[in-house]
């Protein structure tokens, strides 16, 4: 018989909907429903700019980030070319490759589950045109420094645009985190990647942004979908962005929860390293096959990669203590003692 699902802790989405007065924004742009949206986002690009304090010329509006990143593609991959990014990640990078015509170049992670620089570095050559870096990653949580990032970048050719997605930075707590801003303007092939759908609880609205030069913003700007932000989304992120204090206090809410259901994790035994998305990442050798059948059967729905990893959304309290059961239970079943 089938377990209904009862927390849905499989795409890192929000545990909470979107503010009261971000409600009530998109029910007033509802009444409008009968009129057209902007023909480009040019006012959502204007205020996106004043929030990040760029340039409207250095931003980029599409259907979610994922729908930006396809535009980048369509804007600088040709047939044949290559796109190269660490393995396993966001499971649309190779889907949206072989949409452009090009030939998807993933590069393992390392064991502890970071993206290999190095080897990424190493696997362009004279047809690769994007290399992707997310940062913090999905679905390990690992992030890349500064540091190391300057230093990647300083590597990269020029002719290569680099895509660091960011849709998780806001759970990010590290010192260590690159200023997007201050790249960009040293390195003119990159672009910065981000989304509404996960900190601002909005991904049902497919609203994503990316930040680059004017150059490359100007580019990919040429493959955006004439009327492709809807009315209400638009109306959501601009009420999102007002009450940016109110979503500053969920995501701290999240980030505490996620602190929580790791320490809980590892006195059950698990080995589970400290990530910063939204999200804790369970990985093999640890019994993560039978963990996602024990979550399953407590009607929790997590993103199980069968051999590899567990991971799993960061929910509210009670979707979370649900885990907590379920996985502690099994690893008695199994006969494994508390660390």
């Amino acid at each position: 018989m089938d377990v209904p699902v009862l927390h849905r802790l499989a795409l890192n989405e929000s545990p909470y909907p979107p503010l009261p007065s971000v409600r009530e924004a998109m029910h007033r742009v509802v009444a409008q429903a009968h009129r057209y949206p902007q023909f480009r986002p040019d006012d959502l690009t204007e205020r996106i700019a004043a929030w990040c304090r760029v340039t409207p010329d250095r931003v980029v509006v599409g259907s979610g980030s994922v729908g930006v990143a396809l535009q980048l593609l369509r804007a600088v991959v040709r047939p044949g070319d290559s796109v190269a990014y660490a393995w396993r990640t966001f499971d649309a990078y190779p889907l949206l490759a072989e949409m452009v015509g090009a030939r998807p170049v993933p590069v393992p992670l390392t064991p502890g589950g970071d993206q290999d620089l190095g080897a990424l570095l190493a696997a362009l050559d004279d047809r690769s045109r994007v290399v992707v870096l997310c940062s913090p990653h999905n679905p390990t949580g690992s992030l890349v420094t500064a540091d190391a990032l300057s230093a990647f970048l300083r590597q990269v050719p020029r002719r290569v645009t680099v895509l660091l997605d960011e849709a998780y930075v806001e759970f990010a707590r590290d010192t260590g985190l690159p200023d997007a801003r201050t790249l960009l303007d040293a390195h003119p092939n990159l672009l910065v990647l981000r989304t509404f759908s996960k900190a601002y609880g909005l991904a049902a609205l497919r609203v994503g942004y990316g930040l680059g030069s004017p150059r490359l913003v100007e580019r990919i700007r040429r493959q955006q979908l004439p009327f492709g932000i809807n009315a209400v989304a638009a109306a959501a992120v601009r009420a999102s962005l007002e009450a940016e204090s109110e979503v500053r206090l969920r995501v701290d809410s999240v980030v505490a929860e996620r602190e929580r259901l790791r320490g809980e994790l590892v006195s059950l035994g698990w080995q589970v390293r400290p990530g910063h998305a939204n999200s804790v990442w369970l990985a093999a050798p640890d019994p993560v096959d039978a963990g996602a059948v024990a979550l399953t059967v407590a009607g929790v729905q997590a993103r199980h990669y069968p051999g590899e990893g567990l991971r799993l959304t960061v929910g509210d309290r009670n979707a979370n203590d649900t885990v907590l059961t379920a996985l502690a239970q099994m690893r008695l079943r199994r006969g494994v003692s508390r660390a």
